[in-house]
């Protein structure tokens, strides 16, 4: 799987953001301008000493990443979604983009790619999630919809079934 991050403002959510991506084995793509320099000690921070597993790509604008990953499978989380993500077929190898912490990902990128928007569910009212609360129920929902491919799972993930009489 593969996290873009179009134009992330907050160093904090992208360490955090980063921690999760090392922790799965997925690739983090920062789509310029970043709101922040890498070598910030906040994002090392957040993102402790996971930062140097991290497999990070840069690029200087949304047409550079597209040149840069032909034929990528793109899914651009919006608040403004029909489709909820949890409806949605994940492949490995999928992109999942999400945009700035201020303003989301730019309308017209959205508007040329409407049928693979996807949204987190919430109250009316609400505006959104934390960037990297966003980032870590997308993701997870997409590792899980494949198996936990490459993740630790023995002895570790137990599947827990109601049986009538532990009740």
């Amino acid at each position: 799987m593969h996290i873009v991050l179009h134009q992330p403002e907050i160093p904090a959510n992208t360490g955090n953001i980063g921690r999760t991506c090392a922790a799965t084995g997925t690739g983090l793509h920062l789509i310029e301008p970043l709101g922040f320099r890498l070598n910030e000690k906040e994002i090392r921070r957040a993102g402790m000493d996971y930062w140097e597993r991290l497999q990070v790509s840069r690029y200087v604008n949304y047409e550079r990443f597209l040149e840069e990953n032909p034929g990528a499978r793109i899914w651009y989380a919006t608040t403004k979604a029909k489709r909820v993500y949890s409806d949605v077929v994940f492949l490995p190898g999928d992109y999942l983009m999400f945009g700035k912490e201020s303003g989301g990902i730019p309308e017209e990128i959205l508007a040329e790619h409407e049928t693979q928007c996807i949204r987190i569910p919430m109250l009316e009212g609400t505006r959104s999630l934390n960037l990297s609360n966003s980032v870590a129920v997308v993701l997870y929902e997409a590792l899980r919809q494949n198996g936990f491919a490459d993740l630790e799972k023995e002895g570790k993930l137990h599947r827990l079934t109601w049986k009538e009489e532990d009740n």
